[in-house]
């Protein structure tokens, strides 16, 4: 299978895909899992971003990175004179209105504007392809996970490769990537003759999909419920638990796209594809 060059796709104009942050309203959060799962395909928000029109500028740099195929060196190029002029840069010391409490947080930097680019145009990159496969799903009804694999790759991503489930198996719901900070995964499609030709396994998740319950922040304890499935693992054989990083067991494009049908299966994903039209 031929390696996938996010970089390039990335520097093609998606339009459902910018359509889908435009949509979005804003939220203003300082711990980003304030904004959790599903809300954040309907408001786009950066931790710690307190300020409406330092959330503007950012938004605006990201719409426009991915409309003209910008990189990430210009993403942090174009935002840093911006981000520093208003004051939102580097470590500072926060009080704690409730407890008084003060602490040193980070602002701005090169390496959070990195992940503020890399997440925000996957994620969004992502939901383009899902309303796209989701409107070609009478042609092309059976999805693929793809994910690169390489030395970075996530034994939970790699035992999720090559798998075929179609697109109404509640799986997608919680796995269709991202699946978490950093993820490189994505969906292809496939038809029934190409599932027949090429001698597909198709597989469900009936009995495999869970939840498990894991830690939001070292430092406060927290927990959250994390969806999880039970995959075999290509390296050892043996089945394995997996699931996404903490804030990612969603599907972004399911979220914004039909945010009202909630978890949808059978003949809810072509109601799903009707409003759609």
């Amino acid at each position: 299978m031929p390696k996938v060059d996010l970089a390039y796709c990335m520097s093609l104009e998606p339009k459902k895909a910018v359509e889908y942050l435009k949509n979005k309203g804003y939220a203003i959060t300082w711990n980003w899992e304030e904004l959790w799962q599903d809300a954040q395909a309907q408001a786009f928000t950066v931790a710690k971003a307190t300020r409406l029109d330092i959330l503007q500028d950012i938004r605006e740099a990201v719409e426009k990175a991915l409309a003209k195929g910008k990189t990430v060196d210009w993403f942090k190029k174009e935002l840093t004179p911006v981000l520093q002029a208003k004051g939102w840069w580097g470590k500072q010391e926060h009080v704690d209105e409730e407890t008084g409490e003060i602490s040193q947080v980070q602002l701005g930097s090169p390496w959070r504007l990195q992940t503020i680019f890399r997440t925000n145009l996957q994620t969004t990159y992502m939901a383009g392809r899902w309303q796209s496969q989701i409107e070609n799903i009478d042609d092309r009804p059976y999805w693929r996970y793809v994910a690169i694999l390489d030395s970075r790759t996530r034994p939970s991503h790699r035992a999720m490769n090559g798998k075929v489930l179609r697109y109404d198996d509640p799986f997608w719901q919680s796995f269709y990537p991202p699946n978490g900070w950093g993820c490189r995964c994505r969906v292809t499609t496939l038809s029934a003759d190409d599932i027949k030709a090429r001698g597909v396994k198709v597989e469900t998740s009936e009995g495999k999909l869970g939840s498990a319950m894991k830690a939001v922040s070292a430092k406060s304890g927290e927990e959250r419920e994390v969806a999880t499935f039970r995959a075999v693992d290509p390296k050892t054989g043996r089945e394995v638990t997996v699931s996404p990083d903490v804030g990612w067991s969603y599907n972004p494009g399911a979220a914004a796209w039909a945010p009202d049908l909630g978890r949808y299966t059978g003949d809810l994903a072509k109601l799903a594809r009707k409003e759609l039209q």
